[in-house]
């Protein structure tokens, strides 16, 4: 019993992680690829509040690998969101194995650049980073912590898709 409560506790902290990043795509994040009309002012407002006060100079003023990144989790990202949170929330769906994997991989891929460039840019010589940008190292490691939980969750989800004896045991299909 302690194995099967210890698994519904994950897919639990999986299916929020995945409800509360569909808000937070489409009224944050995708305002950068998408028309900004679409938006109602109080989101644009929250998106430059962010921005200043995060110095998050991706959001601010974005090059066109991190669109590239946004246009994805869009495209791939977005759509999964609920599918995922579904599927961790009912428990017991071992056909999320392989999708999970991938939106885990693809993530983790696309996050590295992001907290490399966080941490170890030199903002004051960048021409592509305009606006507020982080000065000093405090300033890298709390931008950093915001964007910490988009790379630590998937690693937790690839790592429980792999080790996790449910999701790794195959029904073996019989012939007929």
């Amino acid at each position: 019993m302690g194995a099967l409560a210890a698994r519904r506790c994950v897919e639990w902290l999986l299916g929020l992680y995945f409800v509360s990043h569909i808000p937070i795509t489409l009224f944050i994040d995708l305002q950068v690829v998408l028309p900004p009309e679409l938006y109602p002012q109080e989101f644009s407002n929250l998106l430059r509040w962010y921005s200043k006060e995060f110095k998050d100079p991706l959001m601010q003023d974005p090059p066109v690998w991190f669109k590239s990144f946004l246009f994805c989790e869009l495209l791939f990202q977005l759509p999964f969101f609920p599918v995922a949170a579904y599927a961790f929330f009912k428990g017991n769906c071992r056909w999320i194995r392989i999708p999970a994997i991938i939106y885990a991989v693809h993530t983790i891929t696309t996050l590295i650049p992001i907290l490399y460039t966080f941490l170890l840019e030199d903002f004051s010589k960048a021409v592509t980073f305009k606006g507020l940008r982080p000065e000093n190292f405090r300033e890298r490691l709390t931008l950093t912590g915001v964007y910490a939980p988009y790379l630590i969750i998937p690693l937790i989800l690839l790592l429980f898709m792999l080790r996790n004896p449910y999701y790794k045991y195959e029904e073996k299909r019989k012939k007929k």
